[in-house]
């Protein structure tokens, strides 16, 4: 089995060539580095590469301008969440005429949680979400393999099942006790896992904060501020909702999901791929990970689900190449059209309703509704010119 990045190069190099910085942001361990470093050995020109882990770059960068505004071609900045007075130094950089260096930076927390990188960077930074391994990079995929295991590469790639819940195991505790702290975050490592534990319980659910509180014995502010930062840092994903100007009284708080099916299944509790044939959460499992599959490639920027009072809903509603597309999640291998999917379909005037089910064929449930898996799925939606 192959992994192809090919599109997420194309992107970078692409915006490097129009951008003076470019962001790339992901969860930790999601394979940033190693994609910063093909475009690396890519590059024409000279390159620079700072470890911001390193102790030895960190000293390398006691006096940041002084060391950065000298070199030239492609300047490489990996866990700049570390530094966050380097944006303001990126900013003088970035705006010297003419460009001598393109900066590419690295982080795992977004620039509101980090603070003042997308104040002082305005303008002048070109953001890539980066994810773990997805279907649509594979030559071979396992699907299965990827559901269960997640989508970070030391845990899909590693030889059992085992080592790869021992890998999820270890990240907890790294994420947990050493990268939240690194961000100026005072949290105690067992209260967050505690929560996201819970967050799991939420998957695929509309977000109720003030359950959340009560589950965890704590104020709503303090679960709200919870959930920024597990969302700041890549590891849960809040959907928004999309209201319109309907006779419908349309729901407007999020839904919350694990962003990763495999971390997903950790704080679960759920031991193997067999085990989560019998879960109560496998349809909700099976939801987040087709979605993620889908954002992965077309982005989250145009990305909503919709529901209303009266139980009307749709999963996903994205806007997609001039189109409004609707998505159910399904785990069946012959799905039916609901009456929820009807009104989804009328009230929001979708273009095409996609019902992703678990099974192996694609069929036509009307003219404007299809049942497929997700591989076809995603064949239909990918760019005819790389990654969105």
């Amino acid at each position: 089995m192959r992994v192809q990045r090919t599109a997420y190069m194309g992107a970078i190099i692409e915006r490097l060539r129009e951008n003076p910085v470019v962001s790339l942001v992901g969860p930790r361990q999601s394979g940033k580095t190693t994609l910063a470093r093909m475009v690396a050995d890519q590059a024409t020109g000279p390159v620079h590469f700072f470890d911001l882990e390193s102790p030895a770059d960190l000293a390398r960068l006691s006096n940041p301008e002084m060391v950065l505004r000298p070199l030239t071609g492609l300047v490489i900045l990996d866990e700049v969440q570390r530094r966050s007075d380097l944006f303001q130094v990126l900013r003088v950089l970035a705006d010297r005429k003419p460009t001598s260096a393109h900066f590419l930076i690295l982080g795992s927390a977004s620039p509101d949680l980090v603070k003042k990188g997308s104040e002082t960077l305005a303008g002048r930074v070109s953001f890539v979400d980066v994810t773990g391994f997805s279907l649509d990079e594979m030559d071979d995929p396992d699907l299965s393999r990827l559901w269960w295991r997640g989508g970070f590469p030391r845990a899909y790639l590693a030889t059992t099942d085992i080592t790869t819940r021992q890998w999820h195991e270890d990240f907890f505790r790294t994420f947990l006790e050493r990268d939240i702290p690194q961000l100026g975050i005072q949290v105690p490592a067992a209260t967050l896992r505690r929560f996201w534990t819970m967050v799991a319980h939420f998957h695929g659910q509309i977000l109720n904060q003030a359950e959340l509180a009560r589950a965890l014995g704590s104020s709503e502010p303090m679960a709200r501020r919870y959930l920024d930062i597990l969302s700041g840092t890549y590891v849960v994903r809040e959907l928004p909702p999309w209201f319109e100007n309907l006779k419908k009284r349309q729901v407007k708080a999020p839904k919350v999901y694990v962003r990763d099916s495999g971390i997903l299944h950790a704080l679960l509790g759920i031991a193997n791929s067999e085990a989560l044939q019998a879960h109560p959460k496998v349809g909700a499992s099976w939801e987040g990970f087709c979605l993620e599959q889908i954002l992965s490639l077309c982005g989250d920027r145009t990305a909503y689900f919709w529901a209303t009072h009266s139980g009307a809903e749709l999963d996903l509603l994205l806007f997609h190449e001039g189109r409004r597309l609707g998505f159910e999640f399904k785990y069946s291998d012959r799905p039916d059209v609901t009456k929820s999917m009807r009104i989804a379909q009328q009230s929001l005037s979708l273009d095409h309703l996609y019902i992703v089910h678990a099974g192996e064929h694609e069929f036509a449930l009307d003219d404007s509704i299809t049942a497929a898996p997700i591989m076809n799925v995603l064949a239909t939606l990918r760019p005819k010119n790389g990654r969105a």
